[in-house]
């Protein structure tokens, strides 16, 4: 009998304050919200209270989703946070979720890919459970607070960023669950869009943020616009494929949810309908490494994932950094 990582819960944290296209009009002086909704999709997103911190995020949605899998904190052999937005450089979130929730017998690690972590981490989960008998219950959680970064006069990246969380509880089975995955990188391409400054190689100094201002993600330089169009049809299918299916098996696509043309266009090339993906950004706003799994959570509201169906996840990120995975669902 074989043993498999299956998706046993789901869980999201959306913040309660809701910043609008038009607040951003007001905020810049220009005019930014027709152009967001008609090139983006975004028309609102949601920020962190000044008081919250990314592992409260990812505190708040492991709960959720621990409930809905009926497994409780002490049951976790290891939680792993996505995050290029960790509450400290160093130690690791995930050592702060931890703490935060109990669970004392949980290995922690953080993955830092940029948008592409949770996908990566899906990967990562699947093969542990698959392979090691010590891995029965492992929390996966995407947490995202890159408000926190953000120049607020910078319409380039003010427009597009939110903050929140979504997670995953990963539980040993006997049926296929999570079934293949498989990542890439352009590295080229790696001082492109990022958080420049805080680390080795431009630390916070006095100096450096007297020159430069505090730590903020900028877009540095141009990459093809149609990075994403071009490599994800190809990444989808190459997991599928490793996992024996084909396209029209797969009842589910979820992609990083950074512009819903680019999903739309990346559907139209897969020659599937966008009845079968499912999109946050216009309500949420850009919420990164945590988008993904938050949109899992929110297409399960709104609709029904038989037993049996086969859901595709495809991201990447700054870096630039890519990810998907394949899994076949169990619940229901």
């Amino acid at each position: 009998m074989g043993r498999y990582a299956t998706i046993a819960g789901t869980g999201r944290y959306v913040p309660e304050r809701v910043l609008t296209n038009a607040d951003l009009d007001e905020m810049l002086g220009e005019p930014v919200g027709e152009w967001l909704v008609e090139n983006v999709g975004i028309e609102e997103r949601h920020v962190m209270a000044d008081t919250e911190t990314t592992s409260d995020m990812a505190v708040v949605a492991s709960r959720q989703a621990l409930a809905r899998a009926g497994i409780s904190a002490a049951e976790l052999d290891l939680i792993i946070v996505a995050t290029d937005t960790p509450d400290y450089i160093s130690p690791a979130t995930a050592s702060v979720v931890q703490a935060k929730l109990g669970a004392r017998d949980a290995g922690t690690y953080d993955i830092n890919c940029a948008c592409a972590a949770w996908v990566t981490g899906l990967d990562a989960a699947g093969k542990y459970i698959a392979t090691d008998s010590d891995y029965d219950h492992i929390l996966l959680v995407g947490a995202y607070g890159m408000t926190r970064f953000v120049d607020w006069t910078d319409k380039y990246t003010c427009t597009l960023f939110a903050d929140g969380a979504g997670a995953v509880v990963l539980k040993a089975g006997d049926e296929p669950g999570v079934l293949a995955g498989g990542l890439l990188a352009s590295g080229e391409y790696h001082n492109a869009l990022g958080i420049y400054t805080g680390g080795t190689s431009l630390p916070a100094t006095l100096e450096v943020i007297r020159a430069q201002g505090k730590p903020r993600v900028q877009f540095v330089r141009k990459f093809p616009a149609t990075f994403n169009t071009e490599h994800w049809p190809p990444l989808v299918r190459k997991v599928l494929a490793k996992a024996g299916l084909g396209l029209d098996d797969v009842a589910l696509f979820l992609f990083t949810q950074l512009n819903l043309r680019t999903i739309e266009a990346t559907m139209a090339t897969l020659d599937q309908p966008m009845s079968k993906t499912h999109w946050i950004m216009d309500k949420w706003g850009y919420t990164g490494s945590a988008c993904i799994p938050m949109a899992l959570d929110d297409a399960l509201e709104q609709r029904t994932l038989q037993r049996g169906d086969y859901v595709v996840f495809c991201a990447s990120g700054g870096g630039l950094a890519m990810a998907a995975a394949v899994a076949r669902w169990t619940l229901g």
